[in-house]
């Protein structure tokens, strides 16, 4: 079996390499990693940094011209994917590659066609950090369910995780963050079957990097009123 790993990145050059010996460092019993890094014009070191891993097997590097958003990223990288199952990861170090196994055991006993990660179940480690995004998130959650009628409990997580043929055959549409409330929308749409996991949370504060704020969440309210009532 073959996993592909999609890491968007954007200025994440202190992240970034560790982040990628993180996940070559996973052990998963009889699973090929591929690992795509799509740098979405970082303005920092970050392209400098992955200049080091050109040529290496297990790594494919990509690209953009000019800085698109997350949500192109991953489209790019999604497209190029050739694995059996694809999972989306960020570039900085809130998520564990440790949780793969668990997040792509579904998949692998054939109950799944997609999975969640979700930071509010399962008893893991989180660190606790501003109350308004967690309440934040829950409301976006909960309107996203009422919607599209699935009982996730973390519809903004990063963790994502699809059979190949389920995500590459889904038109992306959103350029930034809103990626996240429209491949909800359109999975929940498709009747996949959707399975979620209860992972570890490391988050960022703001000076430490973090980049979503409100403007985000708007963006993310709209998505999930376009996706679910006006693009059904």
């Amino acid at each position: 079996m073959k996993l592909s790993i999609v890491i968007p990145l954007y200025n994440e050059e202190n992240t970034i390499l560790e982040i990628i010996d993180r996940v070559r460092r996973v052990e998963l019993t009889e699973t090929e990693k591929e690992i795509i890094v799509v740098d979405d014009c970082s303005s920092d070191r970050s392209g400098e940094k992955l200049k080091t891993l050109e040529g290496e097997s297990d790594i494919i590097l990509l690209s953009h011209k000019k800085n698109r958003g997350k949500g192109a990223a991953l489209q790019t990288g999604i497209q190029t994917a050739t694995g059996d199952i694809v999972l989306i990861q960020d570039a900085d170090l809130e998520y564990d590659p440790d949780d793969y196994g668990k997040l792509i055991q579904p998949i692998i006993d054939g109950r799944a066609d997609v999975v969640f990660g979700s930071r509010f179940t399962g008893g893991q480690s989180h660190r606790v950090l501003y109350y308004w995004h967690s309440l934040g998130n829950r409301f976006l959650t909960m309107l996203s369910n009422m919607l599209t009628n699935i009982n996730l409990t973390d519809m903004e997580v990063c963790y994502k995780v699809f059979r190949r043929e389920v995500i590459q055959n889904i038109e992306l549409e959103e350029q930034r963050f809103g990626f996240e409330p429209e491949v909800t929308a359109k999975i929940a749409h498709l009747q996949c079957r959707i399975y979620e996991v209860g992972i570890s949370y490391a988050g960022r504060t703001f000076a430490e990097g973090k980049k979503i704020n409100w403007k985000d969440g708007v963006s993310a309210l709209r998505c999930i009123l376009k996706y679910n009532l006006i693009r059904r």
